[in-house]
C-alpha cells in the first residue's frame, strides 16, 4: 500500500510563511520553509486521525511566476555551458594530440597550451 500524501499551501508574510493544510484545513506559522513539514505534521495527524508516521506532507510555497521562468532559463543556460564545456575539453585534447602528433615533448606541449606537462600528458591520453 502506498503512503498518502498530505499537501500544505505555503504563503509567505511579513515574519515567514502562513501555512494551510490543503485537505484537512490545518493552519499554522513557521519561521522559514524548512520547518513546515515538522510544524505540521502533528496537527495534520490529529485532523486526518492518521498516525503521524503514516504520511507525507508536500509543501507547495505560493512563489512568484516570474521565478519559473528564470529558473527554466537558468537550467537552460547551465546545459548549455554543460555542451560546450564538452565541446572545449574534446578540442583541447585533439589540440594536444596534434602537438604531440608533431612531436613536442609533453612539457613542450604545456607551455604551447598554457597547462602543466602533467595536464598535457592527460590530455594527450584521454
Amino acid at each position: 500500500m502506498s503512503t498518502p500524501t498530505l499537501h500544505v499551501a505555503a504563503k509567505k508574510n511579513k515574519r515567514g510563511w502562513t501555512l494551510v493544510g490543503v485537505e484537512y484545513g490545518a493552519v499554522s506559522e513557521v519561521a522559514r520553509l524548512d520547518q513546515a513539514v515538522d510544524d505540521m505534521r502533528e496537527p495534520l495527524a490529529y485532523l486526518s486521525g492518521l498516525p503521524a508516521d503514516s504520511f507525507d506532507i508536500e509543501v507547495t510555497p505560493d512563489i512568484p511566476a516570474a521565478f519559473y521562468t528564470e529558473q527554466a532559463e537558468a537550467e537552460q543556460l547551465r546545459a548549455e555551458a554543460a555542451r560546450a564545456n564538452s565541446l572545449a575539453a574534446e578540442h583541447s585534447r585533439n589540440a594536444a594530440r596534434t602537438l604531440a602528433g608533431a612531436g613536442l615533448s609533453m612539457r613542450d606541449i604545456g607551455h604551447v597550451m598554457g597547462v602543466s606537462y602533467q595536464r598535457a600528458h592527460q590530455l594527450v591520453s584521454s
